[in-house]
Formats: structure tokens, C-alpha cells, sequence
């Protein structure tokens, strides 16, 4: 890959930059090892579906910003359209009989896309307001349905829904919640569908069932009069991109239907494009769900917006006044920022103008083959995901899909060589997470896994010199 410079503002200065983040910004997730903190790699720039740091050095942005800069970097297009709502109004709340435009026209646009039943949206700043507010908004359903018992929530291990007190309660990453506290009594945890990860001598099928069989009895134990939900990314995310068995969506909302819980599919990863839909859960699984969380990809990460976009239903139920409380007692300051909203709505006109959706049904699979061709290499276990959301397992025997010590810290070794060689990939534990700009081409896939391939055999090298791994 063409290592491109860009000329660097002469009074940016990267040592001074460096010095004040490390002297001042809790990063979300910081890692804190032994010794002096590191520098953190300075991003300045962004240009299609590469970023710049503060040296001048491109790198093929194989993270997506987080998951979200879905039609790539350095749009000019919502540029302007933030810029030109900044200047007409920049903010405006929408609690005391107020409304704007883009807010408006944006919740048209969502309804418009998601499935038939779901058309009133909710809007807060991220994917954690957005389960939050669901949370929320289904115990006040099930209160005004006389049904205040009815409050448990269902997830699943490996989830994730967000870092707000009560989403990380619902999130099922279990090493994420040492050291912090959760609501106590409220989630209930079921297994991941990580078929990579089943029991040994089980069928995909079996393992299916399984796990079907298992959300039925979790509600049956607790008590369908308790269970008010069933939370569910249509494929984890930073979890470790695990994509549900076939059927398994279908069937465990059926379970969903049978005892009165309610249907929460999480897409603030999977929505806009990033599996070939704006909305995969009908498109791709089959279920409408009773609410749908998003964010991310929404505004393609150029401004802070989440939705949650709930059933008729459910709004017909909430809008009935209560004498004690005539109020939807739930919102935030930036609810249906204008200027967010205007980002949004550019973002969508981008993602239909051309075609990302289709262009990512077209270029997935071949994503998904060339990334497999990684399986050959010693100490990948598993690859797998779905079209622009992909994840490489490294293990440390294939066999026995043992680990390797968590000390050895293998995902960061091998996206460290990958960033020496001009490519951003995301580390999580033994993982190594891809979720680039839905813009990719089949050049740049190509030079992607080339990059990742080379950068998986060095660490090989380096853990055998080490004597940390026998190959």
C-alpha cells in the first residue's frame, strides 16, 4: 500500500497533543498496564475509506471509525448540510410543544425503511440512550397495560448494548462488568450462538435447538408474568461477530410471541448498510421486531445520533393520558438535535444514492472468501461474520480452539503490525474485528487481508522467538 503524506499544519505539534492526552482524556476502554502510558496514534484526517495521522501516514480504515463511518470519510455533502442547519438553527429542544424540521423529516425517513409496524422513533445521542430508552419504554408499557410485575429482561452472553449503567447490565461481556457495578436482579443471561464455540459432537441443528430451548426455559423459570424482554443484536458485535445460527432469530422471537415478551433487535452495528439493508432484521433474518435500536452507521459517525423506533402497539398503549402522570417522562437535551438530524438525513440520501446497500450484497461475499483464505494460517482458529462485519479468532491450538494466554495479548500484537504496515484493525482480546467504510473496493479488500495475512505471520515468528507459542 502507497504510503501517502499529507502536509501537517505547521502549528500542529503531535508531541504536545500526545502530552496533554496523556495528562488529561479518560479514553473509554483505556487500558492500563504497568509502566508509562504509551502514545496514542493521532488521527487528523479522513479521505474515503482511509485515515491520516498526525505524521502524515494513510492507513486503510478497516475499523469504520467504530463500526459507523459507513459511507466513508470526508463527505463534503454532510459537511454542508451540517453546516447549512448550523447556521438556519443550530439547536432547539423538542420538549415543550416544539418540533424541527430535520427531526421530523428524519423519523419519516426511518419509519419509511423499517419494518411495516414500527413507525413512531424516539431519538437520543448513541446506541446506549438507545437501549436505554427502549429499557425504559417497555417497563412503562407493561405498566400501563396494569402488568407492573412484568419487568425482567433477557439477554445473552457476549452481547453488547452499550456502557450506561443499565445497558452494561444488559451487555453480556462478562470481563467488561469486573469492577463495576450492575443492576442487581433485573438481566438474565442466556448463551451465545457461537457456533464456533459449541459443544463438541453437536450439530448446528442441535446446537440450535439448544438454544431455543433454553430462552424458553429462562422465561418459564422466571416467569412469563416477570419477563418483559428479549434483547438481540441480529450478529454480535464486540462480542466477537458471531452470527446466529440459520432460524435461530425466527425461532426464538416465536418463543418471544408465545409468552408476551417483547422483541428488542439491537442494529445499532448491523443498521445502514453495513449487511446489505438499511435494516437487516426483516431483509436478512425474517422478524419484525417489537423495537429497534440504531445509531452508527445512522449518521456514518459524523455527528452523535441514536433512535429507537418502536411498534404501533406499543405507542398506542403509552399514548393513553394517565391522570397521575399525562407525560412521557423520558428524553434528553440533544433528543432530535437538528444538526444531527440533518447529518442523518444527507447520510441516507448518500447510502441510496449509491446503492451501498447493494454494493455491499455484491462485494460481501467476496470479502467474507478472501478473508477466509486467512483459515490456513497456524494459529487462526475461526473466521467469520457477515459481509462488511468480520472478525479473525486466533487461537492457540486448532484442535482444541485452546487460547492463548490473555498476557500474550494477541489481537493487539497483530493489529500493532498491521498498523505499521498502513492498516487500522481493531484488537479484542484474541480477536481481530474488520468493519471498514461500506465503500471498500475489491482492490482495497484484497490489500486488506494481504496486509492482515502478513501481519498474522509475523506475530507467528515473534510468539515462537519468544518461546510464548511452539507453532
Amino acid at each position: 500500500m502507497s504510503a501517502r503524506l499529507l502536509p501537517i499544519r505547521p502549528q500542529f505539534d503531535t508531541k504536545d497533543v500526545c502530552a496533554k492526552d496523556r495528562a488529561h482524556v479518560l479514553h473509554p476502554w483505556e487500558h492500563f498496564p504497568p509502566g508509562p502510558r504509551k502514545d496514542n496514534l493521532v488521527i487528523v484526517e479522513g479521505d474515503g475509506a482511509f485515515v491520516f495521522d498526525s505524521e502524515g501516514r494513510r492507513y486503510l480504515d478497516g475499523v469504520g471509525g467504530l463500526w459507523c463511518v459507513n459511507v466513508g470519510h470526508g463527505r463534503e455533502t454532510i459537511a454542508n448540510a451540517m453546516s447549512k442547519q448550523a447556521k438556519r438553527l443550530a439547536y432547539y429542544n423538542q420538549f415543550v410543544d416544539t418540533a424541527t424540521e430535520p427531526a421530523a423529516e428524519l423519523a419519516s425517513r426511518l419509519a419509511e425503511i423499517a419494518p411495516e409496524s414500527l413507525n413512531r422513533v424516539f431519538f437520543s445521542s448513541g446506541g446506549s440512550d438507545a437501549n436505554e430508552a427502549a429499557v425504559r419504554t417497555i417497563h412503562h408499557y407493561f405498566n400501563r397495560l396494569g402488568m407492573p410485575q412484568k419487568k425482567k429482561l433477557i439477554s445473552r452472553a457476549d452481547a453488547y448494548h452499550g456502557t450506561t449503567y443499565l445497558t452494561m447490565t444488559l451487555t453480556g461481556k462478562f470481563d467488561d462488568h469486573v469492577g463495576f457495578d450492575l443492576v442487581d436482579n433485573l438481566v438474565h443471561y442466556v448463551s451465545s450462538p457461537n457456533a464456533y464455540r459449541r459443544p463438541a459432537g453437536t450439530s448446528l441443528e442441535e446446537f440450535t435447538d439448544l438454544l431455543v430451548c433454553e430462552l424458553e426455559d429462562a422465561i418459564l423459570r422466571l416467569g412469563p408474568e416477570n419477563v418483559a424482554a428479549f434483547f438481540a443484536e441480529p450478529v454480535l458485535g464486540a462480542g466477537g461477530v458471531i452470527v446466529p445460527p440459520a432460524g435461530y432469530h425466527e425461532r426464538t422471537l416465536e418463543v418471544c410471541r408465545r409468552h408476551g415478551v417483547l422483541y428488542v433487535s439491537d442494529e445499532v452495528v448491523t443498521g445502514f448498510g453495513r449487511l446489505g439493508h438499511m435494516f437487516a432484521s426483516k431483509e436478512m433474518f425474517g422478524i419484525e421486531p417489537d423495537i429497534i435500536t440504531c445509531a452508527k452507521g445512522l449518521t456514518s459517525g459524523y455527528a452523535p445520533l441514536g433512535a429507537t423506533l418502536v411498534s404501533d402497539a406499543i405507542y398506542d398503549a403509552i399514548r393513553v393520558s394517565d391522570p397521575r402522570n399525562p407525560y412521557f417522562s423520558h428524553g434528553f437535551t440533544y433528543s432530535g438535535h437538528p444538526v444531527c438530524c440533518a447529518a442523518a438525513l444527507a447520510n441516507l440520501d448518500i447510502l441510496e444514492a449509491e446503492d451501498l446497500c447493494g454494493r455491499v450484497r455484491e462485494l460481501g461475499p467476496y470479502f467474507e472468501e478472501q478473508l477466509a483464505t486467512l483459515k490456513d494460517l497456524p494459529i487462526v482458529g475461526d473466521v467469520r461474520g457477515s459481509r462488511f462485519m468480520l472478525c479473525v479468532e486466533n487461537v492457540a491450538d486448532k484442535q482444541s480452539k485452546a487460547l492463548l494466554p490473555e498476557e500474550v495479548d494477541i489481537g493487539k500484537r497483530i493489529s500493532d503490525h498491521c498498523e505499521a504496515r498502513g492498516l487500522l484493525v481493531r484488537p479484542l482480546g484474541h480477536l481481530n474485528v474488520l468493519s471498514p467504510p461500506l465503500i471498500l473496493s475489491r482492490d482495497q479488500i484484497d490489500s486488506l487481508v494481504s496486509i492482515l495475512r502478513e501481519s498474522i505471520e509475523e506475530t507467528q515468528d515473534d510468539l515462537v522467538r519468544e518461546g510464548a507459542w511452539r507453532g
